[in-house]
This record gives C-alpha cells, sequence and structure tokens, in this order.
C-alpha cells in the first residue's frame, strides 16, 4: 500500500493519477487487473493519450496493439500495429527497454518524464506512465499506457496542466 501511495504521489499529470487509481480499482484483491477489466468508455476523455501493447515474450517485442490518436504527435507516425522498438529510440533505447522490463519481469507499474521521447522529438518532453495487466493475474501480457507530451519550453514552467511547478535538471 505504501508503495503505491507513493507511486500516485509521483505522478504529476491529473489524468494519469485518475487513470492509475481506476486501474487500481479495476484491480480489486489482485496485483493489476486483466485487459477485460478496462472498459474505455470509463475513460473516453483520456482514450486520445492511451495505447494497449501487446507483451509478447520480451521487453523487445512488444507491439502497440491499440494507440489514442495523440501518439501520432509525440512519436510522429501512426504506431498501431508496431513493434515498440522499431521506433527510432536512438540513445533512450537502454532507458525504454528497462522500464518494459521492470513492468513485464516485476509486475509494477511505472512512470516518468523525458525529453526527446524519439530522435528528432527533442522539443517536447514526453510524460508517461505503463500499467501492467494480466489475463491470468501471473504473467503480464499486455500494458496499459498513458502518455502525454508538452513543448519543452511549457515542460520546464508551470504545466499547464496540473499546475505543478517544473525546473530543469
Amino acid at each position: 500500500m505504501l508503495s503505491e501511495l507513493a507511486f500516485r504521489a509521483q505522478l504529476v499529470i491529473r489524468e494519469q493519477r485518475e487513470l492509475f487509481d481506476y486501474w487500481r480499482g479495476r484491480a480489486r484483491c489482485r496485483p493489476m487487473p486483466g485487459r477485460m477489466d478496462i472498459n474505455p468508455a470509463d475513460m473516453a476523455a483520456m482514450l486520445p493519450n492511451i495505447s494497449i501493447l501487446d507483451a509478447g515474450n520480451r521487453p523487445d517485442q512488444m507491439t502497440y496493439r491499440l494507440a489514442g490518436t495523440r501518439l501520432r504527435d509525440i512519436y510522429g507516425c501512426e504506431v498501431t500495429g508496431k513493434s515498440v522498438f522499431d521506433l527510432e529510440f536512438g540513445e533512450k533505447r537502454d532507458y525504454w527497454l528497462s522500464i518494459y522490463r521492470r513492468v513485464l519481469e516485476e509486475k509494477i507499474p511505472m512512470q516518468g518524464a523525458v525529453k526527446g521521447p524519439v530522435v528528432e522529438r527533442d522539443h517536447m518532453v514526453l510524460f508517461w506512465m505503463r500499467l501492467p495487466l494480466s489475463d491470468n493475474d501471473c504473467v503480464v501480457n499486455k500494458v496499459l499506457c498513458h502518455d502525454v507530451s508538452l513543448p519543452v519550453s511549457a515542460a520546464y514552467g508551470v504545466d499547464s496542466i496540473s499546475g505543478v511547478m517544473m525546473t530543469a535538471s
């Protein structure tokens, strides 16, 4: 319980807190919900920023089963049906690989912010969250994702989405 509260406290985007609360509630007493527990109608306003990944056997085999319309703006291309690692991550490939590995192997939610989520997107900061899903309560077979991007200039001031002050590191 304490780790869930600490995780939630780190979420600076209001929609991510709402989605995390929904995900946790849909899990009930289980470690994580399954895909069938998630109803898109319950998160209609968030759908443009939502994606669902098929996990595959290894983190580098994950594919976009479903991708909201704003992901095209974030990644610069349509990602539905593509492998996550077909994206041009460049030097951030190991960063993303370690995140997906932890979500799949440790079965934990992850969140963060990264400048330039893919090559040639250094003008934006991506606030991301990854939530594991399991149809058998043991193996993560899907990942529920929420991504919000802001221009770098906006991300290092008062965040217009959450009102949180951010500073450059």
